[in-house]
């Protein structure tokens, strides 16, 4: 069976264990015995994310002969990017206005929320404090590692490793042929060793996967399912406008962008991206899909390793095309739940601000709901209205989550088409 028929069936599983144990009063049982596999599962995606990054990467760029061809790989990635975010960003605008989600929050429940979540917002919020006051060219100043030993120790600091990959690469591209080949020689192996670590670790993705969505179940049902479909119901409005946003991004954005810019069809696409797109709605982090999006890119959609492995890394630190999407529908929602009403100005802001947040969001802990906090004070939202949108921002997070990969995919797919390196499939 192939494995992304396997990743399907472990969701599926997970999801009716998780409602079967809070029925049955297994929660305990399965917090303690069957979700510690799901962690498990995340620790060894992300284990092998910086190690992948930063081989794979080193590997590409120095196959390059060419350090100008480097240059323009990159110009046409990061503008091609921020172009994609910012319709992500205007499409959330459209659909927040047009539904009006906002509106259909009463006074008892924004009272409810607010306490619920209190503590979590003002975390948030003193986090995004410390980012504002950081100053405007920070994300260039974290850019730059003091000490690359200490970045290849957090995977938060992709950006750094990143830097340093293209430094190291660059580096060793300008030395003599034959001082280089030796080193040449230890990437080439040690990808090759990663690839089989990829490799061995997704043959327990069913598994692991079972056991997050198991996990995330009974901690969002509790002992009671009621409650869940309760909240749920309070908040399902919201959730589908931000799914139906997401939608567009996924079938008509990225088809219309890879249909126009290469000569791939669409359904071919998605059907090369779906293993990635379980796991990134399992794991809800791009850093931890990373080695099965690259994986994926090259075997299944043709893109060449040279720009898989420039692109994708780059666009799973500040290609945030589903969490700037979010960040607009979540912000205008509260201004609504809070009978604001924002004119054209504070909305143009909100494009601006979500689209140089998802730049920057990647050295972030609590990456998109801290994010969200600079946008509502770019638009002079309370911010305690973040609180309103906690109780289902997991969900939304897994699904923006399927849509930051796919569009890391769909940009390397077109950068690869224009540089002429989009191969035939292996699949």
């Amino acid at each position: 069976m192939a494995l992304h028929w396997k990743i399907l069936i472990g969701m599926a599983l997970g999801v009716i264990w998780g409602l079967l144990a809070s029925v049955l009063g297994l929660n305990d049982f399965t917090l303690d015995w069957i979700k510690p596999f799901g962690t498990i599962f995340l620790n060894l995606l992300k284990l092998i994310a910086v190690p992948l990054v930063l081989v794979s990467l080193i590997q590409g760029v120095s196959s390059l002969s060419d350090v100008s061809k480097l240059s323009r790989i990159g110009t046409k990635a990061v503008a091609i990017y921020l172009t994609t975010t910012v319709i992500a960003v205007s499409i959330g605008l459209v659909f927040v206005n047009v539904f009006k989600p906002g509106h259909s929050f009463s006074e008892e429940k924004r009272n409810e929320f607010k306490e619920q979540f209190a503590s979590t917002a003002n975390e948030r919020a003193q986090t995004a404090q410390q980012v504002q006051e950081a100053g405007p060219l920070r994300f260039l100043e974290d850019m730059v590692p003091t000490n690359i030993f200490g970045s290849l120790t957090n995977n938060t600091q992709m950006l750094q490793i990143i830097f340093f990959a293209l430094l190291f690469g660059i580096a060793l591209v300008m030395i003599p042929p034959d001082r280089a080949a030796p080193v040449f020689a230890f990437f080439d192996g040690t990808n090759e060793v990663i690839l089989k670590m990829v490799d061995l670790i997704m043959r327990f993705s069913p598994i692991g996967v079972f056991a997050l969505l198991a996990g995330l179940v009974v901690d969002f049902a509790g002992d009671s399912p009621g409650q869940a479909v309760e909240l749920l119901a309070v908040l399902g409005y919201y959730s589908v406008v931000v799914i139906a946003g997401l939608a567009a991004m996924m079938f008509i954005v990225y088809p219309l962008a890879v249909s126009l810019f290469t000569k791939q069809s669409y359904g071919t696409f998605l059907r090369g991206m779906f293993p990635a797109h379980m796991l990134a709605f399992s794991t809800s982090s791009s850093a931890a899909t990373l080695p099965v999006t690259m994986e994926c890119a090259e075997k299944n959609l043709g893109v060449s390793k040279e720009v898989a492995s420039f692109v994708l890394p780059l666009g799973a630190t500040v290609n945030m095309d589903g969490t700037s999407l979010y960040q607009a529908v979540a912000a205008v929602f509260i201004a609504q739940a809070f009978g604001m009403q924002l004119d054209l100005a504070a909305q143009l802001g909100i494009v601006l601000t979500a689209t140089l947040a998802s730049i920057g969001t990647a050295a972030v802990p609590g990456a998109g709901t801290v994010m969200l906090v600079i946008v509502l004070q770019q638009a002079n939202i309370p911010i305690e209205g973040i609180a309103l949108i906690f109780a289902v921002d997991r969900l939304l997070d897994m699904c923006r989550t399927i849509i930051n990969v796919t569009g890391d995919a769909a940009v390397a797919t077109i950068v690869a088409n224009g540089e002429g390196q989009l191969l035939p499939p292996e699949n």
